[in-house]
């Protein structure tokens, strides 16, 4: 995988020992997902909407696809901790919104995004697939292929344009899918301790696929999202836990 220069290579040897919680955020009112890591160290996970989701460790504030309209939701992210950096995977309508990334931003804080995205926006550092970024000691992040592979469905994602990303947090490993079916290259994706996989065919992936998925790449946990109408129980149905050894949390993520 290809390093860009952005500080000091983390290099991860422990063994992280996750205790997964489950609260509202005050702020927001949206869920939270907590996880605490073996010495103690907490990632804070927001759950907005859709493909809209933050993540807060060490004082660090991460925003992915922040969107401030989607369906009959609408997120004010004026009240919220500015980001130090603003991840977008591609530039839809529906991941790219510039009006939620001129709220969050504040000076000093890092747009990272794929090169069609940066196009429209006109600001950001570009991140091809396969690439990776230390944004600050003990956080790595690492961009991944998202695309389309069903015939007749390649327009919506080509392939080599969008991202996925896998953010490293000192050893606890948290990947986001972005917009994909279940690509080959996810059978390179290993050590997993959350996913969020996109399930909303005919743009992403089916149940069937997004069962595939889950099982090629083997989370700890995973929550679906970006899923619209699917009914979605049914893939937690089909992901038992004792069989798969995958906790499917659902969240209103649609």
């Amino acid at each position: 995988m290809k390093q860009l220069n952005h500080g000091k290579r983390s290099l991860v040897t422990t063994l992280i020992l996750l205790i997964f919680i489950t609260v509202m955020n005050a702020e927001t009112n949206y869920p939270e997902k907590i996880l605490t890591t073996k010495d103690g160290s907490r990632i804070n996970i927001t759950l907005f909407k859709h493909a809209s989701l933050s993540l807060e460790y060490d004082g660090i504030e991460i925003y992915v696809d922040p969107v401030t309209k989607v369906g009959d939701t609408t997120i004010d992210y004026t009240e919220l901790p500015k980001a130090d950096y603003i991840l977008v995977t591609h530039e839809h309508y529906d991941h790219l919104d510039p009006k939620a990334i001129e709220e969050l931003s504040k000076p000093g804080t890092q747009i990272i995004l794929n090169e069609t995205s940066e196009k429209q926006l006109g600001k950001g550092t570009v991140m091809a697939n396969n690439e990776s970024m230390n944004l600050k000691d003990g956080i790595v992040l690492e961009s991944v292929p998202a695309y389309n592979t069903t015939p007749g469905r390649e327009k919506f994602h080509p392939k080599g344009n969008g991202n996925g990303y896998i953010l490293n947090f000192d050893g606890t490993r948290i990947y986001i899918a972005g917009d994909t079916e279940d690509i080959p290259e996810m059978s390179q994706i290993k050590n997993i301790d959350l996913a969020f996989l996109p399930v909303n065919q005919p743009y992403t992936m089916t149940i069937d696929q997004a069962e595939k998925a889950a099982l090629t790449i083997k989370p700890k946990i995973l929550i679906p999202y970006h899923f619209s109408d699917t009914p979605i129980k049914e893939l937690k149905d089909r992901l038992d836990k004792d069989k798969s050894g995958i906790d499917v949390e659902l969240y209103p993520m649609e």
